[in-house]
């Protein structure tokens, strides 16, 4: 393991979520970040049931971004109110994001990262998958929540706390966990790669 000469101590970390995947996203990069940097190897893990003012299915990035990084200042304030605080507060967003190319509309599945320390916050975002238009008429015109939709789809249970989404329309070779892992290894770089972010 290599250390660098630029990161401080990071003995706290907390999540805006109690959700499993996101859960296990946040421990996922934290173990890939301890490999360039070892003082991430120890940060304890606090995760937080938060409320936010984001829509119950961001359509959006603008919604998306600002639904995570609500998320970090949502726990960050939960944390304060409990006389307690973190190193670095962290918010996770899922849902869609419409562009059109050439006249064509295109809908993708994707989320965002936020961290910050209080002070200083950085994005970072999932890779995006196309989602079928059945599935995307289904949440956006019939104004269904994703986590529903993809239940029936995949004819499971509480497919947003396992594979996800992600899991589904990739046949699980990316998960929501695997997902959100990338855009907080992508959001937490200025914090463990803080030499080229200053």
């Amino acid at each position: 393991m290599k250390q660098s000469q630029d990161s401080g101590i990071i003995k706290t970390i907390a999540l805006g979520s109690d959700r499993a995947a996101k859960i296990m996203a946040l421990r996922g990069a934290l173990a890939r970040i301890a490999t360039v940097d070892e003082v991430w190897a120890e940060a304890k893990l606090v995760a937080r049931t938060v409320t936010t003012n984001a829509p119950a299915m961001p359509l959006t990035d603008w919604e998306l971004m600002h639904g995570a990084r609500e998320r970090a200042v949502a726990v960050r304030k939960l944390l304060e109110q409990q006389k307690l605080s973190a190193d670095l507060y962290v918010g996770l967003e899922g849902g869609f994001h419409s562009i059109s190319i050439d006249g064509e509309w295109h809908t993708f599945l994707r989320g965002w990262a936020f961290v910050t320390d209080g002070e200083r916050g950085s994005f970072g975002a999932t890779p995006s998958i196309s989602v079928p238009d059945q599935i995307k008429n289904s949440v956006i015109e019939g104004k269904r929540e994703l986590g529903l939709v993809m239940d029936e789809v995949a004819g499971a249970r509480d497919v947003r706390s396992r594979q996800g989404a992600w899991g589904v329309l990739s046949r699980d070779l990316v998960t929501r966990s695997l997902s959100f892992e990338l855009a907080l290894i992508a959001a937490f770089a200025p914090f463990y790669n803080a030499a080229l972010y200053t």
